[in-house]
Formats: C-alpha cells, structure tokens, sequence
C-alpha cells in the first residue's frame, strides 16, 4: 500500500470552514500535500494541471453542478486516472440519491459528520482497493483490454473481499471488447444471488448491444418503476425506446430523467436533440436555450448547442430569435475550434430560412472553409451540413462531406443514417456510387502497404500508411493496419522508440472506434513480443 504521508489530495468543497476541517484531518495523517477547489470548474482546472491520488470531493458544489456530475465528467473525459480515488462526501439527506443508482459510482461515500477516526478508516479502506487494482487499472491504461479482463478473474480469487467489484469491472471490459456472450454470463451471475441495480442496468446494455431492445427495455421499465432515481436506467431506456422507433416515448422517459437531475448538460442535450428529431419544437427550443445558458459556464461547452437552438428556432419561423442565438454564438464561444463552422452553418440556415439562396450558399462554402478539417466538429454537424449542403444545390460540397464521413465511419449506425440522409433527398444512387468509392479506396490504400511490406520496403510502407492516416484519421481499417506496418518495420529493421510510440497510439486510436475487432488483441502481443526480443533497454 502506498505510504500515506506521500499521498497527494485535492478537496472540492465551496465551504472555507469544511475545508480548512479536512485538511487538518489530513495533515494530521501525516499528508502535508493538499489543495483546495471550491468549484467543479476550478477541480477541472487544477486535475488538468496534474494527478492526484485522492480527490475528496462535497455532494453539494452549487453553480448547478453536484459531486456525482463532476465525477462523471471527469471519468467520461479521461481527466482523471482510474487509480485516482474519488471520494464523496455527503449529509444523510443525500445519501440515498447519491449512492441507489449511480452508474458511474466514486470509490468511496463519506457521511456527514464525520470524525478524524472515520475518515482515516475509509482512506486506508479505499487505498488498500486501489492497491488490489492497481494492475488491472495499469492494463486498462495500457489499451491490454485482455489482460486486465485476466487480471479481474485473479482478482477475483486473490481478494474474495472485493469479488463483486471485480466482477462488475470484468463484465464491462468484456462489453467493451463486444465479448456480450461473457458479459451477460458475469452480470446474470451476479444477479443470481442478488438483485443488484448495476449489474441489472449492466445487463440491459449488452441486451442492448445484441440489440435485444425488449429485453433491454423490460429490464429498465422494472428498474426505473422500482427506484424512482436511477437517473441512468431512464437514459438507456429511452435509448432503447429511441432504437426501436419510438421517439415520443423516449422524449417523454429523458424529461422525466431530466426532472430529477436537471443539472447534467449531456443529459440535457440528449432530451433537445429528441425532441427536435420529434417535432415538438417548442420544448426543445426551451431545453436547448437551457443547454446553451449552462453550456456557457461549464468546461465543457460546445458552440454546436447553438447551432441545434437555431434550428428550434428557425423551424418555429422565430427568425429574429434565431439571428439573436447566432450573434451569442460568435460572442460567448469564441476562440473555440469549432465556432466558425457552426456559426456559418447557422447563418446558412437562417439564410434558407428567410429565402436568400445566394446567401445561404455563400454562408455554406464559408462553413466549409472554416472546417476544412472537420476534425473539430461532430459526426451528428456533419450530417446537417450534408442536409443544408444538398437543399442548396451543391451537391459536389455535399458529396465531399459524405465521404469524410464514410471514410472515418466507425460503426454501421454512423453509416445508415449518412445513406438514409441522401436517400431522403432522392440521391439513393448518389449514397451507392459514394460507398463503393470509398471502399476501393481504403482496400487500395491498404493493399499498396502490405504489397510493400512483402516486398521488403518497410520505409515505404510506413510512409504510405501513415499517409494514409492523415487522410482518414477515422478509419479503424486503415489505423490498425498503419500500426502493422510500424511494428513490421521494427521487426525487421530492429527498434525504433519513435516508430513503437506511433504504433501504440494508433492502436488505441482503434481500440477506442472498434473495441471488438479481434486482431487487436494479436496486434499487442506482436507488439510485446518485439519489445521483449528488440528492445533491449526495456529488457
């Protein structure tokens, strides 16, 4: 276990008094490192700048944020380490909404008050966890997704005292990996001895990844009508309402959610975007004018809000509101990459509106010069782009847009509803002819690779690949077989740190948009097993 008076501890409390409290607890465990964030903004601030070992953080944090969201900000966004221990203070009256459903839960719950005695107790319990997963976390970090799924059944074994922790995190690594066969044996396990809510939930997402939406959803109707705060089984059930076509029910079941924890901005702009796809424009003007107004002071705001807010707007014939959301747009999120595009798709959008095609047209070209790249925007902007692209006669730009799309599509959803766009638009020949492109283009590039790698130009296959990266920065296929071509030239052209160290991004690059492609696994043993023949400094 780790020596404690090493430790380092950031403490995320709005009260002075509470937190001059704690860190007199804690320098009286011998821990001199402490530092103070009185709000969730400023605990961003301060984890982005360095690592802490232990974050204490107060349920209660005001500015329309509380401990729970910021723990799932911090998680969902990779600011925090695993091994980074989040712990939760909170009063008795909060317990049972902190603790009953979080799907994402901290380390540990702290009750008010608490004594020096209770939290060194609950300090050394949560350090000793840690260090039962220090390994897993560690592979997990490392992108060794097998592994770490090997270590949990270990775990399992080596410490029967966190069995079911182990088993939860074993269960969705098997998710992540598309393992749902092994998933659904773990959760259904689990739930043989006890009805617990997260392996209920757990079990819902892999029925709804084998997309079994009704099996998911009589899962998630029981636990919602069961605990009325289990915020996340209302956000997979109307995900899986929202599968199965129906949009109205899963509008209705995502504003019950938002009713009970209106504060969570991705929540929020999950319920706008429904109801915009639904038609009830009104609503979701009202719910996207929220998520701009609170986007606007959180770390994490995105200028594309605006952009849906417009176009509640616009479809409501609310013309002198729209032009007041674009004006906000360029005012309060300006610097941000994304800014230029989406106002210029605003303004496009207004510009169809009122009936200046000219404009319009002009206001699109400047979208696309502006997101040349298109790297800093959504896959979801993209696809409006496409829609305002090919409503304004210039299918050419459109088709561009397509094919970045198809070309970095990681999943078939991405490319069904890109191909019902143009189809929608009678350019269903136009949606083929573009698909088969792009398919020969990435076999292509990928063929031209490996035809040198046989023929021994490991250096020229490099260069092709990584050539063809920059092109399709998206594309699991095409990052996979990159990494193939770096770590065949380290085989037969001896070490490279520089060349090791692409290869493990472009690994998790595909990890992270294809998680159950079955080489990768291959692909990180080849790579370990040359580290343990070639590099000789790591042996």
């Amino acid at each position: 276990m780790a020596d404690i008076e090493r430790l380092n501890v950031l403490i995320v409390e709005a009260n002075q008094s509470m937190r001059g409290q704690l860190r007199s607890m804690l320098n009286g465990f011998g821990i001199a490192d402490v530092n103070f964030a009185p709000t969730a903004g400023m605990a961003v601030n301060r984890l982005r700048e360095r690592k802490y070992d232990i974050i204490l953080c107060e349920y209660n944090l005001g500015e329309g944020q509380d401990g729970q969201h910021l723990l799932e900000d911090l998680r969902s966004k990779e600011i925090i380490p695993l091994n980074t221990l989040f712990i939760m203070i909170t009063g008795e009256r909060n317990y049972e909404r902190v603790v009953s459903a979080a799907e994402l839960a901290p380390n540990d719950y702290i009750l008010k008050p608490l004594t020096p005695d209770s939290l060194h107790i609950r300090l050394l319990r949560a350090l000793e966890k840690r260090e039962a997963f220090r390994s897993v976390y560690r592979a997990i970090e490392a992108g060794e997704t097998q592994q770490a799924i090997e270590g949990c059944a270990a775990g399992r074994r080596e410490h029967p005292r966190h069995r079911i922790d182990f088993m939860r995190l074993e269960a969705e690594l098997h998710a992540v990996l598309g393992h749902t066969e092994h998933a659904e044996d773990i959760y259904r396990e689990v739930l043989a001895a006890k009805a617990v809510p997260w392996a209920r939930l757990g079990l819902a997402k892999v029925l709804f990844a084998k997309k079994d939406y009704a099996a998911a959803e009589d899962i998630l109707s029981a636990l919602v009508a069961e605990n009325s705060r289990y915020v996340d089984a209302y956000d997979w059930l109307a995900k899986a309402r929202e599968a199965s076509g129906r949009i109205d029910e899963a509008r209705d079941v995502l504003a019950s959610a938002v009713a009970l924890s209106p504060h969570r901005l991705s929540r929020l702009r999950h319920l706008g975007s429904v109801q915009l796809a639904s038609g009830d424009l009104e609503s979701a003007e009202r719910t996207l004018a929220e998520v701009v107004r609170k986007g606007k002071y959180s770390d994490f705001r995105d200028p594309e809000d605006h952009v849906h807010l417009v176009q509640a707007q616009l479809g409501q014939g609310r013309t002198n509101e729209a032009q007041a959301t674009i004006r906000d747009l360029e005012r309060s999120m300006e610097g941000l990459a994304a800014t230029p595009v989406c106002s210029s798709l605003s303004k496009a959008l207004y510009f169809s509106e009122t009936g200046a095609a000219d404009q319009a047209q002009a206001a699109l070209q400047a979208a696309l010069r502006a997101g040349s790249d298109l790297s800093a925007v959504s896959i979801g902007l993209k696809q409006e782009l496409i829609k305002a692209c090919l409503d304004n006669d210039l299918e050419s730009e459109g088709s561009a847009l397509v094919m970045d799309i198809l070309r970095n599509a990681s999943d078939e959803q991405t490319i069904e509803k890109t191909r019902a766009i143009l189809q929608s638009r009678g350019c269903g020949e136009l949606s083929d002819e573009l698909e088969q492109r792009v398919h020969v283009e990435v076999k292509n590039l990928i063929a031209t690779g490996a035809d040198m790698v046989k023929s021994g130009d490991y250096d020229g296959a490099v260069r092709e690949m990584m050539s063809a990266v920059q092109k399709m920065p998206g594309n699991p296929h095409v990052l996979f077989n990159a990494a193939l071509a770096l770590l065949r030239h380290i085989e037969n052209r001896g070490w490279n740190d520089r060349f090791a160290a692409q290869a493990r991004t472009l690994i998790a690059r595909t990890r992270r948009l294809d998680p159950a492609n079955p080489r990768l696994e291959a692909i990180n043993g080849f790579m370990q097993q040359l580290s343990k023949k070639l590099n000789t400094r790591q042996a």
